[in-house]
C-alpha cells in the first residue's frame, strides 16, 4: 500500500517516513502542499497523512483542491495536526478528510487508523496481473511468462508491479524513484535505466512480443502492443 505524507515540519516527516516504511507501507513525502498535492494526483497513493499548516498550500486548500479532481476525489486522508479545535476537526471533514489524530500522537494509534481507513477504500488489487503471456501472482510474489517461471529480486519485481499495475500509463522516472525506491531523485536517473534494463533482460530478452517500452524523455510504460 502507498501512503504519501504531506508534512513540513523535518522531525515529524522524517520520522513518519522511517517508521510507516518499517510498518510495510511504500511512503513518499512531500513538504509543501503544492508539491503533495502533485504528487496525489500523478502518483496515486493509497492513503493520504495531511498537515494543515503548510507553506504554500495549507492543508485546507489542498484538500479542497483534491476533492475536485477525480485523481483524489475517493483517495482516503487523514489530517495529522496539531490545531485540535472542534472547529478545525468539523472544517476538516466537511472538507471530505476520513480521520483526524491530533499532536503529539502515539505512533501505533496513527498505524492502526491507516489501517482502518484503507480496510474501507476501494477493494484490494487483483492478486493475479496478467500482461499477454506474462502472469503476475501478487500475493506470492512470482512472474511467469508462457509458463517459464522469472526469478527476479525484490526490487526488480516491484518495479515490474508498479509499471504493470499502470499498464499503458507512462511513468516517469521520478515517479519510479519514489514510488520503488521511496526516494526522489533530482537529476541522476541512472539507477532507474539500469533496473530497467535488467529487468528487460529477464523478462523481455528471451520473449516476444515485448512488454517494457521507452518513450524518450518521457518515462517507461508497461503494455502488449499490436504487431
Amino acid at each position: 500500500m502507498r501512503i504519501l505524507v504531506i508534512e513540513d515540519e523535518p522531525k515529524t516527516g522524517d520520522y513518519l517516513l522511517r517508521g510507516l516504511a518499517e510498518s510495510g507501507f511504500a511512503v513518499s513525502l512531500a513538504r509543501n502542499g503544492r508539491d503533495g498535492l502533485h504528487m496525489a494526483t500523478t502518483e496515486a497513493p493509497d492513503l493520504i497523512v495531511l498537515d494543515v499548516m503548510l507553506p504554500v498550500m495549507d492543508g485546507w486548500q489542498v484538500l479542497r483542491a483534491l476533492r475536485q479532481q477525480a485523481a483524489g476525489a475517493d483517495v482516503p486522508v487523514l489530517f495529522l495536526t496539531a490545531r485540535d479545535e472542534v472547529q478545525d476537526r468539523v472544517k476538516g471533514l466537511e472538507l471530505g478528510a476520513d480521520d483526524y489524530l491530533v499532536k503529539p500522537f502515539a505512533f501505533a494509534e496513527l498505524v492502526a487508523r491507516i489501517r482502518t481507513l484503507l480496510r474501507r477504500g476501494p477493494p484490494r488489487e487483483d492478486e493475479f496481473i496478467r500482461i499477454g503471456d506474462m502472469e503476475i501472482d501478487v500475493m506470492k510474489r512470482k512472474v511467469s511468462r508462457r509458463g517459464q517461471r522469472i526469478a527476479l529480486t525484490a526490487k526488480e519485481f516491484g518495479l515490474l508491479h508498479l509499471l504493470a499495475r499502470r499498464q499503458g500509463e507512462v511513468l516517469s522516472r521520478q515517479t519510479i524513484a519514489s514510488q520503488v525506491w521511496d526516494i526522489n531523485f533530482e537529476t541522476d536517473t541512472n539507477v532507474i535505466d539500469a533496473a530497467i534494463r535488467r529487468l528487460r533482460s529477464k523478462l523481455d530478452d528471451p520473449f516476444e512480443p515485448k512488454l517494457i517500452h521507452t518513450l524518450r524523455g518521457m518515462g517507461y510504460v508497461c503494455e502488449l502492443r499490436a504487431p
